[in-house]
């Protein structure tokens, strides 16, 4: 397979792992690190637990319309906007920029740019209990 398919390959995976709010160990280098516009640096435990959180928080799964991709070198970007229903009832829709950095064939690194707004107003007020959720999970 050509290094961009694999890249590719690589992102398209990782969208579906976000989805399932499940990004599991196998996906991901040991010394994976994670950057998001909420929260600066977070650990590679920290990002799978909000990725844990994100799916307690939606009544309905999670959904990824990729608008773009680009993948060069160990780089892959992805242009995306996510669809769901929220256990309050709200819809949330999001606009993301997520930057990959692969290595031996996984994700080294995360950068997850989104609306940090539309963050604020329709997830904070559901985190704590999700997060307790997850915590206790």
């Amino acid at each position: 397979m050509a290094e961009k398919e694999t890249s590719y390959r690589i992102a398209h995976e990782f969208l579906t792992a976000v989805m399932a709010g499940d990004l599991p160990d196998v996906m991901l280098t040991p010394d994976m690190t994670a950057w998001i516009t909420t929260g600066g640096s977070v650990s590679k435990r920290s990002y799978q637990r909000m990725n844990r959180m994100m799916k307690v928080m939606c009544a309905t799964a999670l959904v990824f319309t990729v608008q773009a991709m680009t993948a060069d070198e160990d780089r892959v970007v992805i242009e995306a906007t996510s669809a769901a229903t929220l256990v309050s009832g709200e819809d949330y829709r999001q606009t993301y920029v997520f930057v990959l950095r692969l290595r031996d064939g996984k994700i080294a690194a995360v950068a997850e740019h989104y609306n940090a707004l539309v963050a604020q107003e329709k997830l904070l007020p559901l985190m704590a209990a999700a997060k307790a959720t997850v915590e206790a999970g």
